[in-house]
């Protein structure tokens, strides 16, 4: 059996590698190496389905509870050792917005493995920002993973399996045919994973922006992300290896892919430092700007349009949603095709009301 897989980003690698291992794959992307125009390569990668639930439907949040228990068994099977932990998140408001984070535990949908930390504990958690915090919430169960290094072992798993990587600015899907580079090809399925690339064949996806600054600071030591409350600015800062953190906000509702302001580097660096002076003499290495494809509703969706299985919508949710939408995409395109494969999940972790939520038809 031939499959397409158009695009490359977060959902498409995952997605060829687990198709790779029972089919012939074809992989069409822009750029399959830096993956510049990834917004998976740009995201911060926290899988945090406490958090969200402040703002994220239970549809999110039930995926997101599942893709945390998923990606460790995603990444056991890479031959490259990709950088995960559970060590949960951490909450934080200065005094002046306590009333923040009262306003956010109210808020929260779930209430599992969640404990509320004064300053001796605070300190216990992250010792180097303890004194400055009087207040916050542990979030235990949350995790994270390095993003760039699961970019780097993808790529490493689709060079081993033999996947046909075909560079394209410009792959289109007409029924059962990918057209790129003048060449029209016909498979027996395509997946569409194009992101925002599958305008104008799902016309109600728009463009949310997000904004991260990277920074290389080897006199800050966090163990976990940290999220700081604030009632213009909420940000994160999520520790990376080899002292490398990502600093960024949740979301800009825009479609514009215009390089970061300087309001906008001064507010996250600014709200960085007053967590932790030591950001003051940390080095910039990079200012990332990306557009995540989103629908109507911020809800994900599974579309099958005759022998193509379309996955969209992840929003600002990539990392937290990738892993239990591809196994419901991957339960679909089993029972359609009358295949039988196993991949990284058991049909019996996946939820029959989440995929009724998920599956949208054209």
């Amino acid at each position: 059996m031939k499959i397409a897989v158009v695009g490359a980003g977060l959902v498409g690698r995952l997605l060829a590698v687990q198709l790779a291992k029972h089919y012939q794959i074809t992989l069409y992307d822009k750029d399959f190496n830096s993956a510049q125009y990834s917004a998976g390569k740009i995201a911060a990668a926290m899988l945090a389905p406490v958090a969200e639930s402040v703002v994220a439907s239970p549809l999110v949040v039930g995926l997101g509870e599942l893709s945390v228990q998923l990606w460790p068994k995603l990444l056991s099977q890479l031959n490259q050792t990709v950088f995960y932990q559970q060590a949960g998140s951490l909450i934080l408001a200065h005094a002046q917005d306590k009333g923040d984070l009262a306003s956010f535990y109210q808020r929260l949908k779930l209430k599992s493995g969640i404990q509320a930390v004064n300053r001796q504990q605070i300190a216990e958690l992250e010792p180097e920002i303890g004194g400055k915090f009087h207040q916050g919430l542990w979030l235990e169960n949350e995790a994270q993973l390095d993003n760039r290094a699961l970019y780097l072992a993808l790529f490493a798993e689709l060079i081993q399996a033999k996947v046909n990587l075909v560079a394209t600015d410009d792959a289109n899907i007409e029924s059962d045919w990918v057209l790129a580079n003048g060449d029209k090809t016909r498979f027996d399925w395509i997946f569409d994973c194009r992101g925002l690339g599958a305008l104008p064949d799902l016309t109600q996806l728009r463009g949310v922006r997000g904004e991260v600054i990277r920074v290389y600071a080897p006199e800050v030591n966090l163990n976990r992300p940290v999220r700081l409350l604030h009632p213009r600015y909420p940000i994160y800062i999520v520790p990376k290896p080899n002292h490398e953190y990502v600093i960024g906000a949740t979301e800009i509702e825009s479609q514009s892919d215009h390089p970061m302001t300087v309001r906008s580097a001064l507010e996250l660096l600014s709200a960085a430092y007053s967590v932790h002076s030591g950001f003051a003499e940390a080095q910039i290495t990079q200012l990332d700007v990306g557009l995540r494809p989103t629908l109507p509703d911020n809800e994900p969706a599974i579309v099958q349009d005759n022998r193509c299985i379309r996955i969209n919508g992840l929003y600002r949710h990539g990392y937290l949603l990738a892993p239990a939408v591809i196994a419901h995409a991957l339960n679909l395109f089993n029972r359609v095709s009358e295949q039988e494969n196993t991949y990284f999940y058991q049909y019996s972790e996946l939820s029959d009301n989440h995929f009724n939520l998920l599956y949208r038809q054209v």
